[in-house]
């Protein structure tokens, strides 16, 4: 994520890897889309990293004209990493995939999308942190412990690509301090190169699912109203250690070349 007052400082922010939820009855269930049979889940394993292609949910545009054919969500895809207009290409995205709350209405790169309340909701089926406790960087999945989708309160905005003029979608997810969190202010390695105030524990807003559809129509004026814990018991927090690494095995040395035997001399 971006600190100051400019979009020139870069820290890296704290949700750069989440599982997009592949389950189609969950998304169907939770927000009442009624998904094409040839719907597919992202590539790649459903594992997303910034730049990356993921769904995220919204209003669709055409709601506002009144039509009551048009449904109350729409899904579609777009970049992990927030694209504002002046963004030069999609790798602009590995700086802006999350948004901290409290510079976001400032920082030039989310500050329209912010003024103009275009809220979004990711839905997820985990997210993942790091956990440095014991030394050692620990994978830990972290899921809702009912086993629903969590729904995290993002940002979208629309991109025109200089390089071949189309237009693409792109979001970002909003955090939270959370050095209280019962979880989460475990998670994370100090960096002992920052400064003290940028040593914060973060999270990313999960919004209940009762608040979807307020989140959604929302005005920036309200937009932190719900910028909120999500309950320490309402997850389920899972470590997912890497495997061991097997050490390499050193190639043979190579056997110095022996000269070849004298001949015996033959007797006639």
């Amino acid at each position: 994520m971006f600190v100051g007052a400019g979009a020139a400082r870069y820290i890296p922010a704290m949700c750069s890897h989440y599982q997009a939820e592949k389950r189609r009855k969950q998304i169907e269930k939770r927000f009442g889309i009624k998904l094409p049979p040839d719907w597919e889940p992202p590539p790649g394993g459903l594992h997303i990293y910034p730049t990356q292609i993921a769904p995220f949910i919204r209003r669709p545009p055409e709601r506002e004209s009144g039509d009551e054919a048009v449904p109350d969500f729409e899904l579609i895809e777009g970049h992990f990493g927030l694209l504002p207009g002046f963004a030069k290409d999609i790798k602009y995205g590995v700086n802006t995939y999350n948004a901290r709350t409290e510079t976001v209405d400032q920082l030039a790169s989310f500050k329209n999308a912010w003024a103009k309340a275009r809220h979004c909701i990711v839905p997820c089926e985990a997210i993942y942190e790091p956990d440095w406790r014991t030394g050692t960087h620990i994978p830990t999945r972290f899921t809702a412990a009912n086993d629903e989708t969590l729904g995290v309160a993002g940002l979208w905005a629309p991109w025109k690509d200089p390089a071949t003029g189309q237009w693409v979608n792109s979001f970002t997810m909003l955090t939270i301090n959370a050095d209280a969190h019962p979880l989460f202010k475990e998670m994370h390695r100090p960096d002992p190169k920052r400064p003290p105030e940028q040593q914060d524990k973060r999270m990313v807003v999960v919004l209940p699912e009762a608040q979807y559809e307020e989140w959604l129509d929302a005005p920036a004026e309200r937009s932190m109203s719900f910028m909120n814990q999500f309950p320490a018991e309402r997850f389920l927090m899972t470590p997912e250690p890497l495997p061991p690494k097997t050490p390499k095995t050193k190639p043979e040395r190579a056997q110095p070349k022996q000269p070849p035997a004298a001949e015996e001399p033959t007797l006639f």
